[in-house]
């Protein structure tokens, strides 16, 4: 017969079908804009950012921005996650402390960097504000330390299932 679920067990079911369905969402309302969309995360000058904004029609300005709103709702949903993988599942269980302490924190960090810069270009896309590059600045950082994470964090994943099979 079937086993009930724990409720920890099942919330990261259900974190973890969530971040699913929403990164599948997002993907393909995204995809018109192609990979212009991981470059303006990453466009570290106010010009390199206008430049990637200023190539879009209006109606792929909005669609961006539109976005907005459920990316951070996919960051929260991934942040959980991470976090109650590595603290209420066995998962990384066999790896050291310091391991599992990345594995905590990786994606709640990614989540708080990914809102914000998120927040930021909500800011940024509404009008030119060319003479803030201290804010583009602030926005690419974030956006880069949150793949960090989230790539770091993949890592670890890859590496608490090759342990485990050893």
């Amino acid at each position: 017969m079937f086993r009930r679920a724990s409720v920890p067990t099942l919330l990261v079911w259900l974190s973890g079908l969530a971040t699913l369905i929403l990164t599948a969402g997002l993907i393909r309302h995204l995809a018109p804009l192609g990979t212009d969309v991981v470059a303006l995360q990453l466009a570290f000058s106010p010009q390199h950012f206008g430049h990637i904004v200023h190539s879009w029609s209006p109606d792929e300005l909005q669609r961006y921005r539109q976005h907005l709103p459920f990316a951070v709702a996919l960051a929260l949903c991934y942040g959980t996650f991470g976090h109650l993988l590595a603290t209420r599942t066995p998962f990384f269980a066999h790896l050291g402390a310091g391991w599992l302490c990345f594995a905590t924190w990786s994606l709640p960090l990614a989540t708080i960097s990914h809102a914000v810069a998120n927040g930021l270009h909500l800011w940024l896309t509404a009008a030119p504000r060319f003479g803030l590059p201290t804010v583009y600045l602030t926005s690419a950082g974030l956006s880069l330390f949150k793949w960090g994470m989230l790539i770091g964090f993949g890592l670890v994943v890859v590496y608490a299932l090759v342990r485990k099979a050893e």
